[in-house]
């Protein structure tokens, strides 16, 4: 978390003055970047967190000059390793669907928290058993529905290049049962940092 907030707060420090879209407009904003995913409860001793991508697009209604409604549609390659002997890393990707309200403290630069809903699209556990090495699929075993609370801060440059860094507080247990085959997501919790880049085009 404190190495993705310090990258935006470096970036933002080089950057002029910019402002945001004028107040009645709707802006669709593509987007792209990266993650860095866990999983959070009490069974995640050894949990490490993974690398992966994140894509998609938002759209926000600006409602005033210091504040604004986003909605959109990100695909978001999540999941977990660790450092056990079992080796193991848990893949899985979801299309979230984050609500947030954007709360603009200075020209361009914004606070925003909300609401995500990610619908599982794939889940994969690869781990070491002793020689043998195994590669499962275990979406059936995932809840198709995951909620969580998107918090972060994003910095309009021009009114065209945002930079946005976020952390996804994961609300609902990733399995579908205590009993689950893997005890790392028994009693697991998304936990995701999420750093990207847009360009919003003013409709």
């Amino acid at each position: 978390m404190k190495k993705l907030f310090l990258i935006a707060v470096a970036m933002l420090a080089t950057l002029s003055v910019s402002a945001q879209s004028a107040p009645g407009t709707f802006s669709l904003k593509p987007m792209v970047g990266a993650t860095l995913s866990s999983v959070r409860g009490s069974d995640t001793d050894g949990v490490k967190m993974k690398f992966g991508l994140v894509a998609g697009a938002e759209g926000i209604y600006q409602v005033s000059d210091m504040f604004a409604l986003s909605g959109g549609l990100l695909y978001s390659m999540q999941g977990f390793k660790t450092d056990t002997s079992l080796d193991l890393k848990m893949n899985t990707e979801y299309l979230n669907i984050p609500i947030l309200a954007n709360i603009y403290v200075a020209q361009g630069l914004a606070l925003k928290a909300g609401v995500q809903f990610g619908l599982l699209t794939k889940a994969k556990a690869k781990g070491k058993y002793g020689n043998i090495e195994e590669d499962i699929d275990i979406k059936d075993q995932m809840k198709s529905l995951d909620l969580s609370i998107p918090v972060g801060v994003s910095y309009e440059i021009n009114n065209s290049f945002t930079i946005d860094a976020r952390y996804n507080f994961g609300l609902s247990k990733i399995a579908k049962d205590d009993d689950h085959h893997y005890d790392y997501t028994a009693k697991a919790y998304n936990s995701v940092f999420m750093l990207t880049l847009g360009y919003k085009f003013d409709m």
